[in-house]
């Protein structure tokens, strides 16, 4: 079984997307619809701009999604049975799989990144990637923390996982966790504690948005970052979507539930490679495009 897979925010890369734009025509129209619904010329930024130009709020996200939902529509040759993506990517894995269409996605790819950021700003936080510890000594350094907020949020592959919190909560444990035998337990350079309860506020906003959209039935099921587990029902996917902001992304989860429900072959669309790299540390075996 064939499945599709979509990378998230970090992966945005300097003239990103332009040789879609110039090779081929329904990309063109994709990208020039994209400008017209952001109100600004994402497109100039993507292919001509700094990375800092790149890493703004605004920008980043739409920018990934972009990327992704417009690769696969001009690059994939099969329909797939199953999709997922890491954090932002779920949004393009759901456009993938027919459960929301371009324009409607975009528009909430763009309220989300506005959300995340208005967060960020009520309670500044960060986040650390902590390498070669169990998940579960990771789980239990951060629940001993409990006069503070720092939580498991990301778990890639086997051996890289990573927190977020406030920053204190994250200077705490990550000492905590060197001393407890992690590699490496380093601060990210994000702006904020995604995928925490610091991400509240935003999950609010976003409920709002997400719940006025129409969702459609999905034509294979999207496997979904807060429980690793396929969806095919409109209101189940609106809610897992919704608690995303403030729930771990549960990668390895995500990629041995695919596998043990059928999956041969992995592809991933989008900028960059971080998603071929984590099915391979998750699975040796994995076939990945």
């Amino acid at each position: 079984m064939k499945a599709f897979v979509f990378p998230g925010q970090g992966s945005q890369f300097s003239g990103m997307g332009k040789d879609l734009y110039n090779e081929y025509a329904v990309a063109h129209e994709m990208f020039e619809e994209a400008n017209k619904i952001l109100g600004f010329r994402i497109t100039d930024i993507m292919f001509e701009g700094t990375d800092e130009e790149l890493r703004q709020t605004k920008v980043t996200q739409p920018a990934v999604f972009l990327h992704s939902v417009i690769s696969a529509k001009i690059l994939s040759t099969t329909a797939p049975q199953m999709v997922a993506g890491h954090s932002l990517g779920e949004y393009s894995a759901l456009v993938e799989c027919g459960a929301l269409n371009f324009a409607d996605a975009l528009l909430l790819v763009s309220k989300r990144a506005m959300a995340m950021q208005r967060a960020c700003e009520i309670q500044p936080g960060t986040m650390a990637a902590v390498l070669a510890l169990e998940d579960g000594k990771v789980e239990e350094i951060c629940k001993s923390i409990d006069d503070d907020i720092v939580v498991a949020a990301n778990y890639n592959c086997p051996g890289q996982l990573v927190i977020s919190g406030t920053v204190s909560a994250i200077d705490k444990a990550c000492a905590m966790l060197k001393e407890a035998g992690a590699k490496r337990a380093i601060k990210l350079p994000v702006g904020g504690a995604f995928h925490s309860p610091l991400m509240q506020p935003a999950a609010e906003e976003l409920r709002e948005a997400i719940m006025q959209t129409e969702f459609m039935k999905p034509v294979c099921p999207i496997y979904q970052n807060v429980n690793a587990l396929p969806q095919t029902d409109p209101e189940t996917i609106k809610q897992n979507l919704i608690a995303q902001l403030t729930s771990p992304v549960r990668w390895t989860q995500t990629v041995n539930n695919m596998i043990a429900d059928g999956a041969t072959e992995f592809t991933e669309f989008g900028p960059g490679e971080v998603l071929r790299g984590l099915i391979r540390k998750i699975n040796p075996e994995a076939i990945i495009l």
